[in-house]
């Protein structure tokens, strides 16, 4: 059992900038609820473990970019959720996931919130959150100090704790988005829920 993999929990890893990170999003939390595990959100730079391990974006593969923008669409509107391809496509979210790592600290009951509300201006509403004041501007609409963000995003620790939170979870084995480890059984992509659910009902020695 590796120590960022706590019994218990699940540890969710995403990129603000993957539409299967935005639809993942929208039900790992009930999915904890419902089994009773906690649920750690951990935004990643998916352009460095692409360049780390030789991958490449779907969006950057012609015939996987083209099913992925008719399968991202399709598989929101099963799951109820609005979906917009935002232009421009994909962006750096560093902006983002340095906010959400600094609520992390000080207002940890607004991080996940907050990256829930990130999602949803990109991918919902299709409005580009790569720029730090779009970000402030979630924030504020959530009654964070947009002041103190902007500040706590061009500091050093911030800068250095998303290298180190992308750095740890190439460790354990993360390639992609979204991303889950349940006390260190790996799960990839937006429909492997249902073999969560299998695990932690049944355990794995029961599927």
């Amino acid at each position: 059992m590796n120590a960022s993999d706590p019994v218990g929990t699940i540890e969710f890893y995403f990129d603000f900038s993957s539409p299967y990170g935005y639809l993942a999003a929208q039900k790992i939390d009930r999915i904890g609820d419902r089994y009773g595990r906690p649920v750690h959100w951990h935004p990643i730079m998916l352009g460095v473990i692409f360049k780390e391990t030789g991958n490449r974006a779907n969006d950057g593969i012609d015939l996987k970019g083209d099913y992925m923008r008719r399968d991202c669409p399709r598989l929101a509107a099963m799951m109820d959720v609005p979906f917009t391809w935002p232009e421009p496509f994909p962006v750096a979210t560093l902006a983002a996931a340095r906010a959400f790592y600094w609520l992390e600290d000080h207002d940890p009951d607004k991080a996940v919130p907050f990256a829930k509300a990130c999602f949803h201006h990109y991918f919902g509403l299709g409005n580009d959150i790569s720029d730090v004041q779009d970000v402030i501007y979630i924030a504020e609409e959530m009654g964070i100090d947009g002041g103190a963000l902007a500040e706590a995003v061009t500091r050093d620790d911030i800068k250095q704790r998303v290298k180190d939170k992308t750095a740890q979870a190439l460790d354990l084995g993360v390639f992609g988005s979204p991303y889950f480890l349940v006390e260190g059984e790996p799960f990839f992509g937006s429909d492997r829920f249902w073999q969560i659910e299998r695990y932690l009902g049944k355990g794995k020695d029961k599927t």
